[in-house]
């Protein structure tokens, strides 16, 4: 088991994680003290406590946002699939038409072939 060393809103703090997820666990928690930071710019010293609940609910709520869109793409996606489903069913009848088509007229064009004494070859 892995174990890494953070700074959070000015804190330290020592966390375990799975061994190979040390570097993403420092990524994350360089993100939130980021985002803590650009708060407290913004807001002014209005207690960490506060800082890192709304800097959670600020990303919780850009993973919402997140979550609808990929549910939004997925919707499209299986949208885009039924209609490409579709319009190879259409392509297969129309193809399978033309062949019929082709088919007949061949037959109808060896059968005059034949009524005017050709050999039909």
């Amino acid at each position: 088991m892995g174990q890494v060393t953070v700074t959070v809103a000015d804190k330290i703090y020592r966390i375990a994680c799975n061994d190979g997820q040390e570097a993403h666990l420092i990524r994350l928690a360089a993100e939130l003290d980021s985002k803590i930071n650009e708060m407290r710019a913004a807001f002014g010293e209005i207690g960490d406590s506060r800082l890192v609940v709304m800097a959670a609910i600020t990303f919780m709520d850009e993973r919402e946002e997140i979550k609808n869109r990929v549910a939004a793409l997925t919707a499209d996606l299986a949208s885009l699939k039924d209609d490409r489903m579709m319009i190879e069913q259409a392509t297969s009848k129309t193809e399978a038409e033309i062949a019929s088509a082709i088919a007949s007229a061949a037959t109808r064009i060896e059968e005059i072939a034949t009524r005017l004494g050709g050999t039909g070859d």
